[in-house]
């Protein structure tokens, strides 16, 4: 008799497969689960990370889980969440082994389940080689951390040409790299604006950054500032990023369903009608407070400060 698991497992991919989900549409969240199918949170967790493993359906921040853009075709039998593909032997996968295949499934993993589920061990089973293996390609977990920042930075090349002005090169480099935030929620989380891993791909963004400053006639100090101020914005907005998806992640629940969950709980913190404003904004018909709608004003917001800056520079101003 299969696990409870493997029978929601069996059921929504069937759903997939018929066409009754399609690509992008959003599968039944953990507590829908636990609702539908009477079984407890771990089981629903379970079932849909066997169903993300299997490449049926991939989680999105602030969306939930939702079927897959190519979904690979209907398999035999049930889904386990360890399944991979047969080698012939394990020295055949270790001659396999590269550096870059490492980091690949590295981050895989950690787009996936979170930087802290990237082990050696775990990469290990995941490669089926030996751990000892590894580190003859990758000599720590900080420098596989190391590797996986320069890849992600190195993802996306830099805007070249250039587009017209300051402001649109400012907020194409911020945009690009909320876009890289936005595929790698850990990303945010191993920067560091006083203490910087040197990695090459990511220098060549504060490089390109400070160019645009330096060229309006500021000096190095300050355009290395504008550089940092416009990291560390991304580093605030995009730590959002990482602890929702490990929030989803822990309880089942997109951060609408927990909000819907806290009514209750606001209605006893704002007894006698303590918080006006709060109260009547969520009373506002069709309003999310989106990440993405954050990051657009905080850009907005920061580079109408610096335009007053180079306005007044060109007036001679100190």
């Amino acid at each position: 008799m299969n696990a409870p698991y493997q029978r929601i497992v069996d059921e929504i991919r069937g759903r997939i497969v018929a066409g009754r989900l399609r690509p992008g549409e959003r599968v039944p969240s953990a507590r829908q689960i636990t609702q539908d199918w009477g079984v407890a949170i771990a089981t629903a967790t379970k079932a849909l990370a066997a169903l993300q493993a299997a490449g049926l359906v991939r989680a999105v921040v602030g969306v939930g889980t939702v079927v897959a853009e190519s979904p690979p075709p209907a398999l035999e039998g049930p889904l386990r969440t360890n399944a991979r593909p047969a080698r012939s032997s394990g020295r055949e996968a270790e001659a396999e082994l590269t550096q870059d295949r490492i980091v690949r499934t590295a981050i895989g993993i950690a787009d996936t389940e979170g930087l802290p589920a990237v082990t050696m061990r775990r990469l290990a089973t995941e490669l089926d080689v030996a751990v000892m293996s590894l580190y003859r390609h990758v000599p720590s977990k900080d420098d596989l951390v190391f590797l996986m920042a320069d890849w992600i930075f190195g993802e996306a090349e830099l805007p070249d040409p250039r587009p017209e002005g300051w402001r649109a090169q400012l907020e194409s480099i911020t945009r690009l790299q909320w876009a890289l935030a936005r595929r790698h929620p850990w990303m945010p989380s191993v920067m560091s604006l006083t203490r910087p891993m040197m990695v090459p791909n990511g220098m060549a963004h504060t490089e390109w950054t400070m160019r645009v400053v330096r060229e309006l006639g500021f000096d190095l100090p300050t355009s290395l500032h504008i550089g940092v101020v416009l990291a560390g914005f991304l580093i605030g907005i995009g730590s959002s990023l990482h602890m929702e998806a490990e929030a989803e992640r822990e309880t089942g629940l997109t951060s609408d369903e927990w909000m819907q969950a806290q009514d209750e709980a606001f209605a006893q913190v704002n007894e006698n009608g303590r918080f006006p404003l709060l109260e009547a904004v969520g009373e506002v018909p069709s309003f999310d407070l989106r990440l993405d709608d954050m990051f657009e004003l905080g850009l907005k917001l920061i580079l109408d400060g610096f335009e007053a800056m180079v306005a007044a520079r060109a007036e001679g101003a100190d």
